[in-house]
Formats: C-alpha cells, sequence, structure tokens
C-alpha cells in the first residue's frame, strides 16, 4: 500500500474527505519526526512503539576489502510491532 491508496483508505474509513485524510497522515508523519528527533518513544498500545537508541562506536570490516574500520556512534530509531499488528499479519484477528 502506498501513501496515496493509504490516503484513500483512511477516508473511506473514517469518512473524511481526501484532503483531510492527507492532512491527517501528514500531521502524523510531522509527529513522529519530531518526536524521534527529540529521542521521545511514541507508543500506539496493540500497533507499535517507536524509540531512539544509542548506537556506541565500534570496529566493523569493510565487507569489499576485509579491512577493519571504525564505525562511529550513532541515533537509530527502532519499531517493535505491537501484539495487535503481530495477531493480524498472521491472519489471527
Amino acid at each position: 500500500m502506498n501513501r496515496t491508496e493509504l490516503v484513500a483508505a483512511v477516508a473511506e474509513r473514517a469518512g473524511l474527505s481526501k484532503e483531510d485524510a492527507n492532512r491527517a497522515l501528514t500531521a502524523l508523519n510531522d509527529s513522529l519526526m519530531e518526536a524521534a528527533q527529540q529521542g521521545q518513544k511514541v507508543q500506539i498500545p496493540g500497533l507499535l512503539t517507536l524509540e531512539v537508541v544509542e548506537r556506541a562506536a565500534r570496529s566493523g570490516r569493510n565487507p569489499r576489502t576485509g579491512e577493519t574500520m571504525e564505525i562511529s556512534a550513532k541515533r537509530a530509531v527502532r519499531l517493535t510491532p505491537g501484539a495487535a499488528l503481530k495477531r493480524a499479519a498472521n491472519g489471527e484477528e
């Protein structure tokens, strides 16, 4: 499902115009981005949990050359599916 299809599905289920559904989806997107920038954890029960985690610096290998290299520390986003989403993916709901 791409964004256009998602907007259409949300509009139909919520009884909104496609413009309103698109604005709502954009607002959700902006809110998630802002939370990630601030390092906040976002939980939508049953659906997902989004959290920013710190990755420590470490040594790695260049797969092309086999040469050892340093990988710098960075922040990453971890998405964990909720129980209801897992059940839906397995056809249990």
